[in-house]
């Protein structure tokens, strides 16, 4: 494992969190939308996390930024970038791989003064639970937050390897 490892998967988890907390917001903001451009309520979202295989890790990046010379002879004495085989990639970080619509029924609640009232009086609204929402949302926070409570580690780490490098 190189040094940025928890750095790669901390930032793939801010990542798929700030996705999370999105489609939370987005499904607080629509719990009460009767038409969209499909027809119909708004149906609620899900995200779906997989774990990711450490393709486009933060060295790569910084490698294909920085030109492949530019850190390979001083980096790899220190250990920074490692030797550069498999072993060293890391795996444990998440992906979103998809938001789903939630396939429940629309709540119908009657409603005839209501424009998107169908014929029998009853509106369709999407089936959205605030408080299932609020709970998704503050796990979606403290999920983000720990992973920035790591990030902040890392640098630490970091910058004690840095200072006894002087």
């Amino acid at each position: 494992m190189n040094l940025f490892g928890l750095m790669d998967v901390s930032a793939s988890a801010l990542k798929a969190e700030r996705v999370r907390a999105e489609v939370v917001a987005a499904n607080m903001a629509n719990a009460e939308t009767t038409r969209t451009e499909d027809g119909g309520p708004y149906q609620r979202k899900h995200v779906v996390f997989q774990a990711d295989a450490g393709a486009g890790s933060f060295q790569q990046t910084l490698l294909s930024r920085m030109g492949a010379g530019a850190l390979q002879g001083s980096g790899t004495s220190f250990g920074l970038l490692g030797s550069g085989n498999s072993s060293d990639s890391v795996t444990g970080g998440v992906e979103v791989t998809g938001v789903l619509a939630d396939q429940s029924a629309p709540l119908r609640r009657f409603d005839p003064q209501h424009p998107d009232a169908g014929p029998d009086g009853y509106v369709a609204y999407p089936d959205i639970n605030p408080l299932t929402e609020m709970v998704d949302l503050m796990g979606a926070t403290r999920a983000y937050g720990m992973n920035a409570s790591a990030v902040q580690a890392e640098k630490g780490m970091v910058a004690s390897s840095l200072e006894l490098l002087k």
